[in-house]
């Protein structure tokens, strides 16, 4: 049987056999990944290109773009081509570097979330303070410990799950390298190799979780005992988008952790990974652009000015 030292590329799971149907799916893929594209491009460029987008709330929202883009970007390119080209096979490196970018972008994007309830939080809760608890200086710190977590994250598992020896095949059962198929492969009982990788990340996710739920339980209680309806609807139309984010991330990660791989059927893999892989971050523009009339604004005269100049 083949070692992780002679295992030079890896087999991912077709979303079909038959021709018609993977061309159909190539399709549908290039759709998702133009809409996403499309949509974190426009948050980008708004907030970086208009100042009255310059506040914390829009800076942590333009890195959660530049998340979703990265993150969509990992994966699915690779399946498209693969449905398009009729093949199956991805390099070590490149199943190696998946692992690494998948784990660090999901890793950060859920930091930035944290970090964005805490903003929402202070707006809210402590608006007196809100300049100086949330300054260019603190805002720089934040997003710098999200981002270093994320990829500290991501070299500890990638480190561990590529460190075991392989000795079951190279068949992954998923359209790209997730840390449980990789596991699978291996000689041993690999899951054992990943329980400190896994206690750590488990303890940032529930620390990360439990601060999110504190954060709005403050929030709600300072808002219901806001005297004016208008005000009560503004703080809640601010907080709407970034809850929405926040329950479709956990919900899809949640899920796909609950579901042990060994027991699992590769059709619902594809389904769970598809989920929490792809749908959030092209789905996650259009939540925030519709509740917010600032950021929809600020899109649509930078539209307008583009189609002027056709």
């Amino acid at each position: 049987m083949p070692n992780s030292s002679s295992v030079s590329e890896f087999l991912l799971l077709a979303f079909a056999d038959a021709r018609e149907l993977q061309l159909l799916h190539f399709g549908l893929f290039l759709g998702i990944y133009l809409a996403a594209l499309l949509g974190n491009g426009l948050i980008l460029t708004a907030i970086a290109c208009d100042h009255r987008l310059h506040t914390p709330m829009y800076f942590f929202l333009l890195n959660l773009a530049l998340l979703d883009l990265g993150s969509i970007s990992t994966t699915l390119p690779k399946a498209m081509a693969n449905s398009l080209w009729d093949t199956r096979a991805i390099s070590y490196q490149g199943c190696a570097a998946q692992v690494l970018f998948s784990v660090f972008l999901v890793g950060a994007e859920y930091s930035f979330l944290t970090v964005m309830a805490y903003d929402r939080y202070v707006a809210i809760c402590k608006p007196l303070h809100y300049g100086s608890l949330l300054s260019s200086r603190a805002c720089a710190k934040m997003a710098a410990a999200a981002w270093a977590s994320g990829f500290l994250t991501a070299v500890l598992h990638t480190a561990n799950t590529f460190s075991v020896p392989l000795c079951q095949g190279n068949a992954v059962d998923q359209f790209f390298c997730e840390i449980p198929q990789i596991l699978k492969l291996s000689c041993s009982d690999a899951y054992l190799r990943e329980v400190g990788a896994l206690v750590c990340s488990i303890s940032l996710v529930l620390g990360c979780f439990v601060f999110i739920v504190l954060s709005y339980v403050q929030i709600f209680r300072a808002v219901l005992t806001m005297p004016s309806e208008k005000g009560r609807h503004k703080a809640f139309s601010t907080c709407l988008p970034h809850l929405a984010v926040v329950s479709i991330f956990v919900s899809t990660i949640t899920f796909a952790s609950l579901k042990h791989p060994s027991n699992s059927l590769p059709p619902l893999d594809l389904v769970v990974s598809f989920l929490y892989s792809v749908v959030p971050p092209a789905v996650n523009p259009l939540i925030y652009s519709m509740r917010n009339q600032e950021l929809k604004d600020v899109i649509n005269k930078q539209l307008t000015c583009f189609l002027k100049h056709q």
